[in-house]
């Protein structure tokens, strides 16, 4: 997938939280279906609870305010987990006013991503080495896997000037397969770069190829083998291939990259995988678009954008293949789950930016990992974090990262490689590999959103980013950019009178909304009710929690 073509600064300055409370706070009696089955809640500030709603009705009284100062929870209907899974949910007090209720101040809507077909695209080859529906070449029925293929006798690296034939997706879909000629121009230690032999002309220059020989061979390889795991190599060259394609640049239109962006390069599982390599090119492979200034192909492509992007989409991609060779070829399981594998490969990006020790790099790698964090924080009520096998959007991309980089912060930097280096997958995965339930680290990491660096409120420090804090980091790109930055910071809580809280919607899973609930100095106490409708129980195939924390 390519990096958002436009790169701001990804400069920290101070943020600033305003805050309301409802002028009111009435207590009303329990809902019917609540009955004797309620939690009673006491919480100190900074104090949190998540509670399933199986173990209480779905019923929660929060204890009256005894405090001079006026009480402020932060109060998240959430799905804990799931199989791919949504549900709808509705989070009342036992006596609603809407006369009193404050909605969330209305966000900005998301601008038309740049990036919807690449996206789309990667979650198609992430759920392709899944569900292994690997086609033939010439449309007929799918492969039948046969045994691994032996190396290739011919071991050993590619010679510069010498020419081979490689086998490329001719669609989106990878139903066919097109014949691209090649020449090896740049063969270094770990990486070797093609070019394809009808790419237009100028294209890239020799010095431009040194470059990116050198970031690909010396940095990006390095840093992701050391971070992830080890690569296979299975043709027995001892390099990965950047194949620099037209027919990448021709996977889309002129029009649709216009619309929806581009694709500037993948690995392609199927060039890996046991029983399928040999119909592909049964080796490790990256494609990628060719420098097209006119636009011959599809859309232009400057020299100076495939500088720019080829090294971020190369260290993002090279890390699903790493992530494919342990789960697959080393241990003979399962790939990873999609959102997973992309929250992994968008922390590879980070990772790069950071390695060059410069702002102005780390904001060429980051700034995509910025970019869908705040669209997806725009909107935690419709985007799970367990991307659905037939979705893929911005947002969910944004989720898949945060969460990433939420548990590296909190595990250690060593815990990519055992989330890569391992037969496990999913939840289970990160379960396993960060000792403790997924449901409590899911709904720590929603919490961590709004807390992390919340103005005049110490977070707990297993609900907090080390690595970022993200309100200066957001409101400075609203500084320079207000209108994919609309606000300064993009998560915007509903906010009522505890007595008066009236939401609905749909659980995603691992994601739910958020809410601020006040209670006046003095205040009685209130109950809050979380069903599926009022009255039946919210489904428990989206692990429901109500996620409490106090703020003040």
């Amino acid at each position: 997938m390519t990096l958002y073509t436009r790169i701001a600064v990804l400069a920290l300055i101070g943020g600033v939280l305003t805050s309301a409370c409802s002028s009111s706070d009435a207590a009303g009696p329990n809902l019917p279906s609540c009955g004797a089955h309620g939690t009673q809640l006491t919480l100190a500030v900074g104090a949190y609870s998540s509670i399933d709603p199986a173990s209480d009705s779905g019923c929660v009284t929060f204890a009256a305010n005894t405090a001079p100062d006026t009480a402020e929870y932060l109060v998240l209907p959430w799905s804990a987990g799931g199989a791919f899974a949504s549900a709808p949910f509705s989070l009342q007090s036992a006596a609603p006013l809407a006369s009193v209720a404050m909605s969330r101040t209305p966000g900005p809507t998301p601008a038309r991503s740049r990036r919807a077909t690449p996206v789309a695209f990667d979650h198609f080859l992430r759920e392709l080495a899944r569900n292994r529906r690997y086609a033939r070449t010439d449309r007929s029925a799918p492969v039948v896997a046969s045994a691994v293929p032996p190396p290739s006798a011919a071991a050993g690296p590619p010679t510069v000037g010498s020419l081979r034939t490689f086998r490329v997706c001719a669609d989106t879909n990878c139903s066919t397969l097109n014949n691209v000629g090649a020449v090896a121009r740049k063969v270094g230690t770990h990486i070797a770069i093609y070019i394809d032999t009808l790419a237009p002309s100028p294209g890239i220059s020799g010095s431009e190829l040194d470059s990116l020989q050198t970031v690909f061979d010396t940095r990006l390889y390095a840093l992701d083998t050391v971070t992830f795991g080890h690569v296979s190599d299975i043709d027995s060259n001892s390099v990965v291939i950047v194949l620099m394609s037209n027919q990448v640049n021709k996977l889309v239109t002129a029009a649709k990259c216009n619309s929806d962006g581009y694709i500037a390069g993948f690995f392609f599982p199927g060039d890996l995988a046991p029983g399928f390599s040999t119909t592909y090119n049964n080796g490790e492979v990256f494609y990628s678009v060719v420098a097209d200034s006119t636009g011959s192909l599809s859309c232009h492509h400057t020299n100076a954008e495939i500088n720019s992007v080829m090294p971020v989409t190369f260290t993002h991609e090279f890390q699903h293949m790493i992530n494919f060779v342990e789960h697959v070829l080393v241990r003979g399981g399962n790939s990873e789950d999609g959102w997973l594998d992309e929250g992994l490969s968008k922390y590879a990006e980070e990772i790069a930016g950071r390695s060059f020790g410069d702002n102005a790099h780390f904001s060429q790698y980051a700034f995509g990992d910025a970019y869908d964090s705040y669209h997806y924080l725009l909107a935690t009520g419709d985007t799970p974090l367990l991307i659905p096998a037939d979705q893929g959007t911005l947002p969910m991309v944004g989720a898949s990262w945060l969460f990433t980089r939420y548990i590296v912060d909190q595990f250690g930097d060593s815990l990519p490689g055992k989330l890569v280096q391992t037969s496990l997958i999913g939840t289970g995965n990160v379960a396993a590999h960060t000792g403790q339930p997924f449901d409590q680290t899911v709904s720590r990491w929603a919490l961590a959103n709004w807390v992390s660096d919340l103005p005049g409120f110490t977070a707990p420090s297993e609900l907090r980013y080390s690595s970022w804090h993200f309100r200066t980091t957001f409101a400075s790109l609203h500084g320079q950019d207000t209108t994919d930055f609309a606000i300064p910071y993009p998560l915007v809580p509903t906010l009522s009178a505890g007595s008066a809280v009236n939401i609905s919607g749909t659980l995603q899973s691992g994601s739910g909304e958020y809410v601020r609930a006040v209670q006046r100095a003095g205040g009685a106490a209130f109950t809050l009710h979380f069903s599926a409708n009022g009255t039946a129980a919210v489904s428990p195939a989206v692990i429901p929690r109500l996620v409490v924390l106090r703020i003040r």
